[in-house]
């Protein structure tokens, strides 16, 4: 059987797949009449099976015993990624881990096309890590060792701005400079491009380590933690003193990729200890109960929930999973608030790529939005703030960068 290459866009929050079908892109239904795959995996120590995408999404909602994962691609050129650990009677590192849940795409996209496929394109941030040259090349490394390992015999690596320049070209006229901000859920990246008559230049692309899973982490961290006793005062063992509780346990459970390990008996020590001290006892029982009952992708899921409602209109965060009644209020305003200094590096970075394109804002004439989180009324204003004449697209922010992945495999 003839062997053809998968594209894949594998994010943080979303995975997509696809290839070339009669000179058109098909995208793969990985699940059920969907073309896109939760980026995470469960495992299940009851049934002993690994559940990949919306299973796992609900087991970890319906509370079956087990260890959820999310945001793995955050993982990468980390030292995380090679520390083994157990799970489900095996010591398995997060290569393996991820390598598991591109293989599962390499398996459903062969049964739905009947074709097999042993190369891949992959897209890529412009940056993984933006501020260590070093961690960003192992990064692309540890990657590349997960598609090996996943069964595919080669690999190549495409930016995805650019895909998302290539799948936008042909809606615009000859000529036009645009810009691609492609806020995904780890990264936030952008390419300035040229459409020509047969295709594109690429004038500068950039990158930053801002996206989706950090306005998340914000949220959490400035309107959830206070409710887990973040900020409030400890008792010290002896004398009257006090002192604010330490950040770090908070932080670390603000964290998509960390809170797998939040739940060892160190941790849950800690909180106890935290909790016997505490002078707002009420807040710190929070704490230890969502250690206790592994909440924290539950509370992480309600940060995302909320955003995107208050993202339209005045909201709050639903924390009835930690206790009935528990909401946390969240205004438009507050929203803009917690996120102002994310907007800000995004805003600085679109500046970075300008200057590498030795242009000025008023040349660009087009603003393409790509990814859930580039849609966030903070990311939009802010951008058309900087770039008042371009005129903005938002018709395939879900889907550029698959579908130019698939044409770049043409």
């Amino acid at each position: 059987m003839q062997a053809h290459t998968l594209a894949i866009d594998f994010g943080t929050s979303n995975t997509a797949a696809g290839y070339m079908l009669e000179g058109a892109p098909k995208l793969v239904d990985i699940e059920p009449s969907n073309s896109t795959l939760p980026t995470s995996i469960f495992f299940d120590f009851d049934s002993r099976k690994t559940l990949f995408g919306t299973q796992a999404n609900k087991a970890l909602i319906t509370g079956d015993y087990g260890r959820f994962m999310r945001a793995l691609k955050s993982v990468l050129g980390t030292s995380i990624m090679h520390e083994r650990r157990r799970i489900m009677d095996e010591q398995i590192d997060f290569i393996e881990i991820i390598s598991r849940f591109l293989r599962e795409i390499k398996t459903r996209a062969e049964a739905a096309s009947g074709l097999t496929f042993n190369k891949a394109l992959s897209g890529r941030p412009v940056h993984f890590h933006s501020d260590d040259p070093a961690k960003d090349a192992q990064a692309l490394t540890d990657l590349r060792a997960c598609y090996l390992k996943a069964g595919f015999t080669d690999v190549k690596f495409m930016f995805e701005p650019e895909a998302a320049a290539l799948a936008n070209h042909s809606h615009l006229a000859q000529g036009t400079l645009g810009l691609i901000v492609d806020i995904g859920g780890g990264t936030s990246d952008f390419t300035i491009f040229e459409t020509a008559q047969n295709g594109i230049k690429i004038r500068a692309s950039h990158g930053t380590r801002v996206g989706g899973t950090d306005f998340d982490r914000k949220l959490s961290i400035d309107h959830i933690m206070p409710l887990l006793g973040k900020g409030s005062q400890i008792r010290k063992a002896f004398g009257d003193e006090t002192m604010p509780a330490p950040n770090a346990i908070f932080h670390n459970l603000a964290t998509w990729q960390k809170i797998p390990f939040m739940y060892t008996g160190e941790t849950r020590r800690e909180a106890n200890d935290l909790l016997k001290h505490a002078a707002e006892p009420q807040l710190l029982k929070r704490l230890t109960d969502t250690l206790e009952n592994e909440l924290g992708h539950d509370l992480a899921f309600a940060a995302e929930r909320g955003k995107i409602a208050a993202n339209i209109a005045d909201a709050s965060i639903d924390l009835t999973v930690l206790e009935p009644s528990l909401t946390a209020p969240l205004t438009q305003a507050a929203l803009g608030h917690a996120l102002h200094a994310l907007t800000t590096k995004i805003q600085s970075a679109t500046a970075e790529t300008l200057a590498l394109a030795s242009l000025p804002p008023a040349q660009i004439n087009s603003l393409i939005f790509v990814g859930g989180s580039s849609l966030m009324t903070v990311v939009e204003s802010t951008l058309q703030a900087q770039f008042p004449t371009a005129q903005p697209h938002r018709t395939s922010a879900f889907t550029a960068v698959i579908e130019g992945l698939i044409l770049a495999t043409a």
